[in-house]
């Protein structure tokens, strides 16, 4: 949105506070000396409180229109109009380009996908339309607004080479699993994507103007959907003579090994894959689209092509049991992952997760802010017919426990800085450890 914004003439100032150990007093003296005619605050399900009554004291200080953006705007109208005073539904940098457009005039009976207050009540304008391939081809390289704006030595992932950049190489997931709030609440179910030699520019670009980026991530749902779409991305990596590493997101569905080798020779580190569960049944309540033995031969074909595999599995989802968990705990010992996340069940409101279990009386409370405890480490919300929302974090905490304290894990360690580029890698995983045995203290003081 920055970069749009910038393109169509603009002038905009780009701030993560959080990254930037910012206090709200800094925020609001550099606020002060921009002297914004509109502030935008993006939002999330787990700080919507905290950015609601943040945006507030905002405006009061720079008398600034104020507009929201992110998932919650499409579930939350009526709260957050007390705060701000416009909140653009789903995707929003259209809007934000029509909102700059008008703000002068305030006609904002014109501008789609925005709620407001209008005398008194509610007004919510027809939804924009979605993205499609060629505005994500015309809209300018975020990298490049990272570059102007932001410091990328602040940001890191556990599983990414640093410094690392995130982008997207496509929007909307066309799949229904019913635990993922973006294609329900921001971004879609319709699959658009940018060119292939749209995205290679800006890997390009990244090559030769961020020479320090060891890494980057495709964070789109899943970057592999399209198999054609992936061998023309390698081959095209290939001919450029690009060497800087890339990962992304995968379904277990939608590679097979000539794919993955493909992957593998254009310079790929690693997959995250979500499993969620190693029980037929959950998969199903979940609508996956998958099954045990489809996962356990996807694991066999990334062993093949010697790409790492970061996986993900959740507890407590509809059908979670003492049994299903061993199950899952017998899968990740079978398929040895090099990387492995493990989530409580977080149902986010709009999803059909949150609704189902809603319906069957299992939400502990309806407020997402409660989803997370004052470390920023999850906390469970939800309850199953034979297990606590304690036992769900002990059976989370137990098998990460499992997993990282392990001579396996030591073996895969060894294996990952053994391969190319051995001292990122060693630089990563120092970092992560610290990072986890932080989460196993604080947890354990909780």
């Amino acid at each position: 949105a920055t970069g749009l914004l910038e393109q169509k003439g603009h002038s905009v100032r780009l701030v993560d506070a959080p990254a930037w150990n910012w206090s709200e007093q800094e925020v609001i003296e550099d606020l002060q000396g921009f002297k914004p005619d509109m502030l935008i605050v993006g939002t999330s399900f787990t700080s919507l409180n905290n950015d609601l009554s943040l945006s507030k004291r905002l405006k009061e200080s720079t008398n600034a229109l104020t507009v929201m953006v992110g998932p919650p705007c499409s579930q939350y109208p009526e709260r957050m109009l007390d705060y701000v005073d416009i909140i653009v539904r789903n995707e929003y940098e259209g809007a934000l380009v029509h909102l700059a457009e008008c703000i002068s005039a305030h006609d904002l009976d014109k501008v789609l996908g925005i709620s407001y207050k209008k005398e008194g009540n509610i007004a919510s304008n027809p939804d924009n339309a979605w993205s499609t391939s060629d505005d994500l081809d015309k809209m300018p390289f975020v990298t490049q607004t990272y570059k102007k704006h932001l410091n990328i030595g602040d940001y890191f992932l556990n599983y990414s080479l640093y410094p690392m950049v995130q982008i997207f190489s496509g929007r909307g997931c066309p799949y229904h699993c019913t635990f993922c709030s973006w294609p329900q609440n921001f971004m879609g179910r319709k699959y658009r994507a940018r060119s292939v030699e749209n995205i290679l520019d800006e890997v390009q670009w990244v090559q030769e103007n961020l020479p320090e980026v060891r890494e980057i991530f495709f964070e789109d749902d899943t970057f592999t959907i399209n198999r054609k779409r992936v061998h023309e991305f390698c081959r095209e990596y290939t001919h450029r003579g690009l060497n800087i590493a890339w990962s992304c997101n995968a379904r277990v569905d939608t590679l097979d090994l000539d794919t993955m080798c493909a992957m593998k020779n254009a310079n790929c580190r690693f997959l995250i894959v979500g499993f969620e569960t190693a029980n037929d049944s959950i998969l199903k309540n979940i609508k996956k689209g998958f099954t045990v033995n489809q996962a356990r031969e996807f694991v066999k074909c990334i062993k093949d092509s010697n790409l790492l595999l970061h996986a993900d599995f959740v507890i407590g989802l509809p059908g979670e049991t003492r049994e299903t968990i061993e199950e899952t705990k017998r899968f990740i010992r079978e398929i040895n992952p090099d990387l492995l996340q493990v989530s409580v069940s977080s149902p986010f409101p709009g999803t059909e997760l949150y609704n189902w279990y809603k319906q069957n009386n299992y939400l502990l409370t309806e407020d997402p802010n409660d989803y997370l405890d004052e470390c920023g480490h999850q906390k469970c919300i939800i309850f199953c017919p034979t297990l606590t929302a304690g036992d769900i974090v002990r059976e989370v905490d137990n098998i990460l426990k499992e997993y990282y304290i392990s001579m396996r894990f030591v073996q895969n360690l060894l294996k990952q800085i053994i391969r190319k580029k051995g001292l990122s890698e060693a630089k990563r995983i120092w970092r992560s450890g610290r990072g986890f045995i932080h989460y196993i203290t604080t947890r354990h003081s909780n």
